[in-house]
């Protein structure tokens, strides 16, 4: 018997869950072995990843103290977000998440949209993660002679090997990313309170109150940059969406997920808030940079031997992880794109460990181009691909909002029922969510450079999507007229 699983085949899909009337195909064939350790380390290694470890260095550089305000306030609508997405698992659990609920609530058109949007920000991100860790990986001096290229290959076959065995792999590797990372915060934060505390000098300067008073208050430049930096806080916190994927992987979700989704809030104000406001503490915000980890710029002031090795560590496995989620993410929506005839029939094709591996390689294969495109091109072409993934984070959580505001109008006519998890204040936190994603793509727009450059884009995105849509509506509607006949 073949091992694998293409979306020409007959599946048999899994059941709806109570309330539901709705059977995605895509859901058939998926093994159940994330547990409940899993997905809380996911949910907590999608809140944190390098837009903290490293972009935090440049935000503080150029918002200052206030940057701690910008990511309470994005962390509040990421939240909103994951809620929000999590009242529609415990609806019906689905390995293709948004893009289900955007078939079941939106129509094809909807799904299809989603689902290339989300695309969209993994391919990008991809190219990211893998040129970042051969970067970082540089650091050292035994890999200094050994070409970046390479260093990104290898970073990527160990990740994609893992993620291609099974679920299960991907989810140790994520586990254990997360333990880095949260290990790693946890001390630093430790440390800092320490030095707060006992007023101990770093580089020269009395940690405390009087470090952010002293050196222009909360707003040392002013209102505006702090608003300019929000888009690249939303890039920080891309992912939360993760645990909503892995949902369908998992033994009852139903008891796993909100305890999961409700741990985000504190984390976020924990990790996030609480990291930036101890470095605008223990430094004024002119000792930070865009060069350098903000926690490695600490370290280095200490003169703490070995710190900034360590600290190097962290960031790698922070951008590992980073490509960890992308790679299982995408091939899971992609397989649930291919089943319907959205995506490329071989992106549907799962081998014997029950994983999506078409999909997987796929965003891969986007991976390895990047890092040639990387090479060729000026600093700036790699800042656009960044904010292209903003675009598609922007999208994503889009989509998930207005799937969030469709289900409510729909249990409001009685056409569907309401998990006893659902997102508060309904709806108007959709709405106020969907104008607050709005303010932040006008922010990229007004911020001027490349910001604007890629919401000007934005025509040749919907262009895109449009275009894509008319060279794959045959198929959709063949497959969808298959599925209502058998």
């Amino acid at each position: 018997m073949s091992d694998r699983i293409t979306a020409a085949e007959t599946l048999v899909a899994a059941p709806p869950a109570a309330g539901s009337s709705h059977v995605d195909a895509g859901d058939a064939g998926y093994s159940k072995d994330l547990k409940s350790r899993h997905i809380n380390m996911i949910a907590i290694g999608g809140a944190i990843g390098t837009g903290l470890f490293l972009g935090a260095g440049g935000r503080l550089a150029g918002a200052g103290p206030s940057l701690a305000i910008a990511y309470a306030v994005c962390g509040v609508f990421a939240f909103f977000v994951v809620r929000a997405l999590g009242e529609l698992v415990l609806y019906r659990p689905s390995s293709g998440a948004f893009v289900s609920y955007a078939r079941e609530f939106m129509g094809e058109k909807g799904a299809f949209a989603a689902g290339w949007l989300y695309f969209l920000n993994w391919a990008t991100t991809a190219v990211a993660d893998i040129t970042a860790a051969a970067t970082y990986a540089h650091f050292w001096g035994m890999f200094s002679d050994i070409p970046q290229w390479i260093l990104a290959l290898i970073a990527l076959a160990v990740v994609l090997t893992a993620n291609l065995i099974s679920v299960k792999y991907f989810g140790e590797m994520e586990f254990w990313f997360a333990i880095i990372k949260v290990g790693a915060l946890v001390a630093f934060m430790l440390i800092g309170i320490f030095l707060v505390v006992t007023q101990h000098p770093v580089d020269g300067h009395t940690p405390g109150f009087s470090t952010i008073t002293d050196n222009g208050g909360i707003f040392p430049v002013g209102v505006l940059p702090m608003l300019l930096v929000i888009q690249g806080v939303v890039f920080a916190y891309a992912s939360v969406e993760l645990c909503g994927v892995a949902a369908g992987e998992t033994e009852s979700p139903e008891k796993i997920m909100p305890k999961a989704i409700n741990s985000i809030m504190w984390r976020v104000g924990l990790f996030y808030v609480g990291s930036v406001v101890l470095l605008a503490l223990l430094l004024p915000y002119t000792s930070y940079s865009g060069d350098q980890s903000p926690f490695v710029t600490v370290m280095d002031k200490l003169g703490i031997p070995g710190a900034a090795g360590v600290m190097n560590l962290v960031v790698l496995t922070a951008a590992l992880s980073s490509l960890n989620s992308g790679l299982y993410s995408t091939g899971r929506i992609l397989r649930s794109m291919a089943l319907s005839g959205s995506a490329p029939k071989f992106t549907g094709r799962m081998n014997k460990g029950q994983v999506p591996y078409g999909g997987i390689l796929l965003t891969a294969g986007f991976g390895v181009l990047g890092v040639g495109l990387n090479y060729v091109m000026p600093g700036e072409a790699f800042e656009i691909v960044l904010n292209f993934a903003s675009i598609g984070i922007l999208g994503t959580w889009g989509m998930i909002m207005l799937c969030s505001l469709l289900f409510w109008h729909r249990s409001r006519d009685g056409r569907v029922s309401r998990p006893s998890y659902q997102l508060p204040w309904a709806p108007y936190t959709q709405i106020i969510t969907l104008a607050f994603l709005a303010t932040v793509v006008f922010l990229m727009w007004w911020g001027g450079g490349v910001g604007r450059t890629t919401v000007m884009c934005l025509p040749l995105i919907a262009a895109a999507l449009v275009g894509g849509w008319f060279v794959v509506r045959r198929r959709v509607n063949d497959l969808a007229q298959e599925r209502e006949d058998a």
